[in-house]
């Protein structure tokens, strides 16, 4: 009996350490492109300067802000390696090159913990997951690829085809949900009322006792008022239907977008309180900084990231395998 438990736990070991592997490689292709555009100009630059004088600082700060570290996050920076290369009497571009990196990882850290908070789920009631993002980000294939991850994670899923505005999209939700073999609940007309939807979707949830409704919302916001209207609508019937259930907001951006993801994240912020960011086509951005300057504006945890372009290239966002991936090298390990 001793022996097959250690054989169990061994298989069980291995597997775990399969996966993370899988995983790692997931991100070190998921990130290659900002991986080659940001460490080549970082190791360029350790090779042109000899000191760390007022011209390096100049060009680190134009290569950080090429990578979609944002103005005001670079300038943070900027200012913590000074005072610590003073502090520490450090001189050389490689020393300080450790500091940037350092900076990096501990500013995301900042008021959370190193395996950044998870996506609130429970399988003891019902969970919503409100679904928001501008057209063309990827929206309803993030919703698709959520929801086959969530399947293998055995949750019960139901969608909600709300964004009864965009022509398409519901068949897009439809196409999805019939792809992975879950239920969706329809509009039963066109331009149907979205809360009407989400109403129809929560009560199949409940009959079926469903762990999770995704729902697909409308992505205008430039009619900031008539979206927030829309939400708070949708809100407040999901709490008086859902018996107080757990509710996330997740806003899906484009890595490739850059900067002009932070203006959409502070539009929609405004309209609804986000719980976190879905950041999609990674693996075809050269920018990775755009994760670390959503957190410094708005403190919004990225909690899940597109790698690619299959199914299965959708994974939980973890923060040390982003950095050690954009370094490219395994400088920091989860604890």
């Amino acid at each position: 009996m001793v022996f097959k438990k250690k054989s169990k736990d061994k298989i069980v070991e291995t597997i775990k350490i399969s996966r993370e592997n899988s995983l790692d490689e997931k991100y070190k292709k998921g990130l290659k492109k900002s991986r080659e555009s940001f460490i080549y100009k970082l190791k360029k630059l350790v090779t042109k300067y000899r000191e760390i004088d007022a011209d390096y600082f100049n060009e680190l700060e134009e290569i950080l802000i090429m990578s979609d570290v944002g103005a005001q996050y670079v300038d943070k920076l900027i200012k913590k390696i000074k005072e610590e290369a003073k502090i520490n009497n450090i001189k050389t571009p490689e020393q300080s090159e450790k500091l940037i990196f350092d900076y990096l990882f501990k500013n995301y850290l900042k008021n959370s913990s190193l395996e950044e908070k998870e996506i609130n789920l429970s399988k003891d009631k019902l969970n919503v997951i409100l679904v928001i993002g501008v057209n063309g980000v990827g929206k309803t294939t993030s919703i698709g690829k959520l929801a086959f991850y969530l399947k293998n994670k055995n949750y019960k899923i139901t969608l909600a085809a709300a964004d009864t505005f965009r022509a398409g999209a519901v068949d897009q939700l439809e196409i999805w949900s019939n792809k992975i073999s879950i239920d969706i609940i329809k509009p039963e007309r066109e331009g149907q009322d979205p809360a009407s939807v989400v109403y129809l979707a929560l009560e199949k949830a409940i009959q079926n006792q469903s762990n999770i409704l995704i729902i697909d919302t409308a992505g205008r916001l430039e009619n900031k008022k008539n979206l927030m209207l829309e939400l708070e609508k949708i809100n407040k019937i999901i709490k008086a239907k859902s018996n107080n259930a757990n509710i996330e907001t997740l806003l899906v951006l484009d890595a490739t977008t850059g900067q002009n993801g932070i203006h959409q994240a502070s539009g929609f912020n405004e309209v609804t309180k986000l719980t976190g960011i879905i950041l999609t086509k990674m693996d075809s951005s050269s920018k990775g900084g755009i994760i670390l300057s959503i957190k410094d504006y708005f403190d919004i945890p990225v909690k899940f990231i597109g790698l690619g372009e299959k199914l299965e290239d959708f994974e939980k966002f973890d923060l040390v395998k982003y950095l050690n991936s954009l370094i490219g090298e395994d400088l920091y390990k989860n604890e």
